[in-house]
């Protein structure tokens, strides 16, 4: 397969992504080629230094996003101890060019590649020369002079920034999930609950409630929603062992169980609370309700 690469992790597919993306596409366009995202299948801290990494995306999710914002598709390297040995020059001329067939590779200035990083910016465009085929090292991207990066963006969202963390983003923070079982709060108030479980590497947003948008998806298709989210351990029913996000659509009807939907988190709204009784928390979720339908009103209004 001849295609340009665009190299990367790519958690969150943030806007300094972006720039590798749309060069990506743009270059293809002249060549002729496919573009591609590759990406590897597990971040390298897992292996490397074997604890967890919480991250931005999912893999579906950075997927999806790819498709949606830049018009790429990915494909996903494994990575193995076998991955992480290869030399630097023969992960290029081996895999890159030789297993995928790239015409074009572009990557940012701080892509790390090959045995223990090894590879490096110039080291690519060096070899790229030799092998006569195209190199791009994209500069760094930055917003209100903070450098773009996966890092400042895991920090927002852990604080429930949800609205600077979209600023850096270029998109709303994001999880596609399963609807499980809830308690059946929702629809004790008249509205359908959408429970979905915190992915156990997902990088969780402040326990708390938060205006979002949720998409109910159908095959390839989908429809939108706006709606509150609780995210954490629904502390007044007996904590839960694991944090879920529960999510109130706003005019959905009918069952949303095993469905899949995406919830995007646009706005914090208060810290998860423990209340005294199911009347009291049933009462702070219709104030909830009235709050994030103010806040859409308002963000829907044209300035």
């Amino acid at each position: 397969m001849n295609c340009v690469l665009a190299l990367g992790f790519f958690d969150g597919v943030h806007r300094g992504h972006g720039s590798l993306l749309r060069r990506a596409v743009e270059v293809a366009g002249e060549l002729g080629v496919e573009p591609r995202a590759l990406t590897l299948d597990t971040h390298p801290d897992q292996l490397l230094l074997g604890r967890t990494k919480f991250l931005l995306s999912t893999p579906e999710d950075k997927e999806r996003l790819m498709k949606e914002l830049y018009g790429i598709g990915m494909m996903s390297l494994p990575f193995t101890k076998q991955t992480m040995l290869l030399p630097w020059d023969v992960f290029v001329r081996d895999v890159l060019a030789g297993q995928y067939g790239a015409k074009h590779l572009v990557a940012g200035y701080n892509y790390h590649f090959g045995h223990r990083g090894e590879g490096r910016a110039e080291r690519l465009k060096d070899i790229c020369r030799e092998l006569g085929i195209g190199c791009d090292v994209m500069t760094p991207v930055s917003l209100d002079g903070i450098p773009v990066s996966s890092t400042h963006i895991r920090r927002l969202v852990a604080q429930g920034a949800m609205a600077r963390a979209r600023d850096f983003l270029g998109h709303p923070h994001r999880l596609t999930g399963t609807v499980i079982q809830g308690r059946g709060v929702g629809a004790e108030l008249g509205a359908p609950t959408a429970n979905v479980p915190l992915p156990a590497d997902w990088q969780q947003p402040a326990y708390g409630v938060y205006c979002t948008k949720v998409r109910v998806w159908d095959g390839g298709a989908y429809a939108e929603y706006n709606g509150i989210t609780n995210v954490g351990l629904r502390p007044t029913f007996g904590p839960s062992a694991t944090p879920v996000t529960e999510s109130v659509l706003f005019g959905y009807q009918g069952s949303l169980y095993g469905r899949t939907v995406t919830v995007e988190f646009l706005d914090f709204r208060r810290p998860e609370q423990t209340f005294p009784t199911p009347e009291a928390l049933r009462e702070q979720i219709r104030r909830d309700i009235e709050s994030a339908r103010e806040f859409f009103t308002v963000s829907l209004s044209p300035s």
